[in-house]
């Protein structure tokens, strides 16, 4: 009796390493994956979650993978942070092991969320305005050139999703130094383009975030080979 148990403890824990050298593996081919086919800098961080993992492994489907790729520049957008949930990636074990350069792996559905720090954001801001983020609250101040003069300047605004970027409008604009200036919104008004994103992303939502801006969105039925 004490034989079979010391056996059946022994296959569990060579069951439990076997298991986490296969999800280290699978975990390593979609890093090396992503990439190639999106051109990062350094491979990603990617945790597949669910145990044992052998059981998805052996259905050749993951039902969700994390993706954390850390800061990156994407098409001359410096973003701070850039995170992903794959689900339903489909990935048989067997022909990554056989022939993982001709499987092909994809994931039903994809969602992710990049963040745009308030550098970024400065950066991007018409001239002479600076970006701060108090809460949910998204203020600029600075001062705008109106013939040839300076005028301080400060507002609130408003943050909307256009296509392939955000649009940031003032909604209160209060002038310094007496100086009335016609329509002073168009001298903060401005856009910054968010294109490229990993995974074909298509942005859904955008917030304010401690760090500056956080955009979401989402994709389907995407590749993942390079």
């Amino acid at each position: 009796m004490r034989k079979l148990v010391a056996f059946l403890i022994l296959l569990l824990v060579l069951l439990a390493i076997l298991d986490r050298v296969a999800v280290a593996g699978v975990q390593r081919e979609i890093a090396t994956r992503v990439t190639a086919r999106y051109d990062l800098a350094a491979p990603p961080e990617v945790t597949i979650d669910g145990i044992p993992f052998l059981t998805q492994a052996v259905a050749g489907r993951y039902d969700e993978v994390e993706v954390a790729a850390g800061a990156m520049t994407v098409a001359g957008l410096r973003l701070s942070s850039v995170d992903f949930v794959l689900r339903g990636v489909t990935a048989p074990l067997e022909d990554l092991v056989l022939h993982a350069d001709q499987v092909d792996v994809r994931a039903e559905r994809v969602t992710g969320t990049v963040v745009v720090p308030v550098e970024t954001l400065n950066q991007k801001a018409p001239d002479g305005i600076k970006v701060q983020v108090d809460g949910d609250a998204f203020n600029v101040s600075g001062e705008i050139t109106v013939l040839g003069r300076k005028v301080p300047v400060k507002a609130k605004m408003k943050i909307e999703l256009i296509k392939d970027g955000v649009r940031f409008v003032p909604e209160q604009v209060t002038l310094g130094g007496g100086i009335t200036v016609p329509r002073p919104e168009r001298f903060i008004s401005y856009q910054i383009p968010i294109k490229n994103l990993p995974f074909d992303l298509k942005l859904t939502e955008v917030k304010t975030s401690p760090g500056g801006l956080q955009i979401s969105g989402e994709a389907s039925n995407v590749p993942l080979q390079g």
